[in-house]
C-alpha cells in the first residue's frame, strides 16, 4: 500500500459526556467522560487505523495534555511523530443531552504557535522518510499560525511527489487552492464561501464547481452535502453520491472518517470514484457511532457495497 502521512496542526484531546438536560446556572452532574485523540488530520489517521490501513502522524504537542494527546496515540496503535512546542495542547468538550439527543460541541482555539513552532512542523514534514504519496492536511489553524500555511504544506508536498489533500476552510483553504491541489472536501457552506457567489441551487454549485476543477486549482472536488451524501467533481467524473440513510447518533468526525476513507482506499489502488464511494460510506460509518469515536470498519465495508450496488 502507499504512504499516507497526516498533518494536524490543531490536534487536541477530545472529552465527551452526557447529562440528563442542559440547564443554563444550574450546576450539571455528567456521566464519567471519555478521553480521545482529536482534531482533524488525527481523526483522520485514527479513522485510517479503523479501516485496517496505516499512516503517519505529524502533529505540534505541549505541556501536560500534549503528553497525554502522546498517551493516547500509542494506546491506538498510531504511528505518530510528536513536534514539541511551547504551548499547551488544547482540550475540546461535547456533551450529549440525554433527554433530546441534541450534541453540544465546544471548541478550544489551541495554542499560541510561535514561527519557530510552526516552522519546524513544515521541516518536520520536509524531511520525513520515506516520502509520502499522498499527504493529508485536516483542521482550523491555531493561533500564530498564518493563513498561507496549508499552500506551503501543499507546495513541500508536491516538491515530493505526493498528492496533497487539503481540509480546512475559510482563507487557509482558498490560499492552499492557489498553490493548487490534489483534492478537497468542502461542506457545502464553505464552497458558497470559496465560489464568491450566492449558489443554491444543484444546478449552479455544479457548475461552480467543475469551473474550479477545470481552473487547476484541484484535481478532485468532493462537496460534503451531510445527509444527502457528496458532490463528486473531477475531469472524468461528475456525480451525486447518496449515502443510505443511518440512524444518527454523533455527528463528530464524520468528515473526517469521509477523508480516511477516501484517501486509504485510494492508497490501496482503487479508482478515484470508488474511494470516494468508501470516503462517504466511512462517513456515514462515522454519525452511526457515539461521541468522538469515528467509524466502525464492518459498518463502512456494508455501507460502501450498498453504496457501490446502488450506484450502478
Amino acid at each position: 500500500m502507499k504512504k499516507i502521512v497526516s498533518l494536524a496542526i490543531n490536534p487536541a484531546i477530545d472529552k465527551s459526556s452526557s447529562v440528563e438536560h442542559v440547564i443554563a446556572e444550574r450546576k450539571l452532574y455528567c456521566k464519567p467522560p471519555r478521553f480521545e485523540p482529536g482534531g482533524g488530520g488525527v481523526n483522520v489517521s485514527r479513522a485510517i487505523k479503523k479501516l485496517r490501513g496505516e499512516s503517519v502522524l505529524l502533529y505540534p504537542a505541549g505541556g501536560y495534555t500534549g503528553n497525554r494527546l502522546k498517551d493516547l496515540l500509542k494506546e491506538e496503535g498510531i504511528t505518530h511523530r510528536p513536534v514539541p512546542i511551547e504551548g499547551s495542547t488544547r482540550e475540546s468538550l461535547v456533551v450529549l443531552e440525554e433527554s433530546t439527543g441534541q450534541q453540544y460541541r465546544f471548541g478550544m482555539p489551541g495554542p499560541v504557535l510561535s514561527n519557530e513552532d510552526w516552522e519546524r512542523c513544515l521541516h518536520e514534514l520536509s524531511t520525513i522518510h520515506p516520502k509520502p504519496d499522498y499527504l493529508v492536511a485536516s483542521g482550523s489553524l491555531p493561533p500564530g499560525v498564518p493563513s498561507d500555511f496549508y499552500a506551503r504544506v501543499a507546495r513541500i508536498g508536491k516538491d515530493q511527489g505526493a498528492k496533497v489533500i487539503i481540509d480546512t476552510s475559510g482563507e487557509a483553504l482558498n490560499r492552499a487552492l492557489q498553490e493548487g491541489v490534489y483534492l478537497i472536501k468542502p461542506k457545502v457552506r464553505e464552497f458558497r464561501e470559496l465560489a464568491g457567489q450566492d449558489i443554491k441551487e444543484e444546478s449552479q454549485i455544479k457548475a461552480e464547481a467543475i469551473k474550479m476543477v477545470k481552473s487547476g486549482r484541484c484535481e478532485i472536488l468532493v462537496i460534503s452535502l451531510g445527509a444527502a451524501g457528496a458532490l463528486m467533481v473531477s475531469e472524468n467524473v461528475i456525480e451525486p453520491i447518496r449515502p443510505p440513510t443511518v440512524p444518527i447518533v454523533s455527528k463528530v468526525g464524520a468528515g473526517d472518517s469521509m477523508v480516511a476513507g477516501t484517501v486509504l482506499s485510494l492508497a490501496r489502488g482503487k479508482t478515484e470514484r470508488d474511494s470516494v464511494l468508501f470516503g462517504v460510506a466511512a462517513g456515514a460509518a462515522a454519525v452511526m457511532t457515539p461521541g468522538t469515536e469515528l467509524c466502525r470498519r464492518e459498518d463502512t465495508e456494508r455501507l460502501y457495497a450498498k453504496i457501490l450496488s446502488e450506484s450502478e
